[in-house]
């Protein structure tokens, strides 16, 4: 994996562990959304840096090497 890829899928990570924060009680995610702006922003810019804009398959291929939990397989 060449370093602008495992980038974007770090970047990519974080924003999904951030969302499952800012989401987990339904009451106060809509104080946390604008929290989410940042990640976002990092991971799109992540993304275009490695080339992946537009190439979703290989893109979760990168995140599933770092987030095997991420296969779809619930192990």
């Amino acid at each position: 994996m060449r370093d602008d890829e495992l980038a974007a899928a770090q970047a990519y990570v974080r924003l999904l562990e951030a969302t499952r924060a800012a989401l987990c009680d339904p009451d106060d995610a809509p104080l946390y959304m604008p929290l989410l702006a940042a990640p976002i922003e990092e991971a799109d810019g992540a993304l275009r840096r490695a080339g992946l804009s537009g190439n979703e398959s290989r893109f979760f291929d990168l995140v599933r090497s770092l987030q095997p939990s991420m296969s779809g397989s619930g192990h």
